[in-house]
């Protein structure tokens, strides 16, 4: 997380500083439509500034997916991105249109518009041209984008509606560059916040383009089918094996996959549950936890075609530290699963304690987790909250007194792994040595 907001603010805070270089705040005394054409000018940077690197992290580049510490980091950045360029665009909308509002209702005079000079570029003269069409379109892609980015952030939106609408905001995007080429001040195309935004927004166009023609993830997939299927009743865990019909690049234990079983739904990410030992099959533990995961059970049945794209993700247990301490919540075991099945081939020296808690008690499945603990050489602790308590920081440093001296790894509910990771910043653990699965693609 604290890589994200670095990077969040790093980004803000500098198209800011470019912005306040090309423009000459303090040089004079503002009335009130000079003020409002300063701030129309900030709020039209930062807010297509923001929806550009949106649109270049919507195409999964792996190098953000490197810096950020994963793929699901890349997302939540994207969110927040998307959330500020909503807000921008409002505070930019009001902007322009409550003094149009105001002039109309005779509260305040309308200014005089001069015209650019006629050494003004002919670029400029052609941009200036195309300003009432570009307000114009300017306002539609608005009223588009706003609509989509809520519907994005309204949890009870199916997914599978959302996977289709959210691609309609590349087209949004798309008409707001042209908004923004054509009305951004002439002046700053002759300093560094000018060429800069050109940049950005050819590569937030790249991205556009690249979603409204369903290309993203498209290098990273590989057509797949069910070979078998296992469903565990007692804490609804279907386990799904895959093999495959094309080249697995293979992965490392703690990554995940998008799967699309059924392609109006749409992909999903799941983590795989086991190690790459290059016998072509993939294993994967899907927890009925929403509408569309509890029916799989019903609808998925052997030799079933899938698609998989990946794999990403860096949850990959690459610590610095001499010991490790796993926390797993319900199914947020499956990348420990996974890392287990890998050791139980590979030895290694560093001590492991595994602090599993589940809730719900299937046999078959904890008995699973309790052998392949075993083989890895892992010690495990089994926690039942009803009987032994949540697991918090007091039974975690209890039960391992060389805590200082290993990286924690978390999966599991995102206000469990806050309770866990607030409470090791407070014993004094660094933020790198935490290390978190932020599982939410929207």
């Amino acid at each position: 997380m604290k890589l994200i907001k670095q990077g969040y603010l790093a980004f803000v805070v500098g198209l800011t500083i470019l912005w306040l270089i090309a423009e000459p705040i303090f040089a004079n005394d503002y009335n009130f439509f000079e003020l409002r054409h300063m701030v129309m000018n900030y709020t039209g940077i930062v807010g297509i500034g923001v929806m550009s690197l949106a649109m270049i992290l919507a195409m999964r580049p792996k190098l953000f997916e490197v810096r950020l510490g994963g793929l699901d980091k890349s997302y939540r950045l994207h969110k927040w991105l998307g959330i500020t360029g909503l807000v921008f665009s409002i505070i930019h909308y009001l902007w322009a249109n409550v003094p149009k509002w105001m002039v109309d209702l005779g509260w305040l005079a309308k200014p005089e518009r001069g015209m650019p000079p006629e050494e003004t570029l002919a670029i400029f003269r052609f941009f200036d041209e195309q300003r009432g069409l570009a307000e114009n379109i300017g306002e539609w892609a608005f009223y588009g984008a706003a609509i989509l980015m809520v519907l994005a952030l309204i949890k009870w939106f199916p997914y599978k509606y959302f996977f289709k609408t959210h691609r309609f905001i590349a087209i949004a995007y798309l008409l707001l560059v042209f908004h923004s080429i054509v009305l951004m001040d002439f002046a700053y195309w002759g300093e560094f916040i000018g060429p800069f935004m050109g940049v950005l927004m050819t590569a937030g166009v790249a991205g556009a383009l690249f979603s409204l023609g369903c290309k993203i993830g498209v290098s990273h997939r590989v057509q797949a089918e069910i070979n078998e299927l296992e469903f565990h009743k007692n804490n609804t865990v279907l386990k799904v094996i895959l093999s495959f019909k094309g080249r697995w690049p293979g992965h490392k234990a703690g990554q995940f996959a998008f799967l699309t079983f059924d392609s109006k739904e749409g992909p999903h990410p799941f983590t795989i549950s086991s190690s790459w030992q290059k016998e072509e099959q993939l294993v994967f533990m899907i927890k009925g936890l929403g509408d569309y995961t509890r029916l799989l059970p019903e609808k998925l049945k052997v030799g079933d075609g899938v698609v998989v794209e990946g794999p990403y993700g860096q949850f990959t247990f690459q610590g610095k530290k001499e010991n490790q301490i796993w926390v797993a919540g319900g199914i947020g075991i499956t990348p420990f699963i996974s890392r287990m099945d890998e050791l139980a081939d590979s030895p290694q020296t560093k001590r492991i304690d595994l602090f599993y808690s589940t809730g719900v008690f299937d046999e078959d499945f904890l008995e699973s987790v309790k052998m392949a603990a075993e083989l890895a050489n892992i010690k495990l602790h089994l926690v039942t909250p009803n009987m032994d308590g949540r697991v918090d920081i007091n039974m975690i440093t209890r039960a391992v007194p060389e805590w200082k001296k290993a990286d924690v790894w978390f999966c599991g509910p995102a206000q469990f792994g806050k309770s866990i990771n607030n409470g090791f910043s407070q014993l004094g653990i660094d933020a790198h040595s935490f290390h978190q699965e932020l599982f939410e693609m929207r």
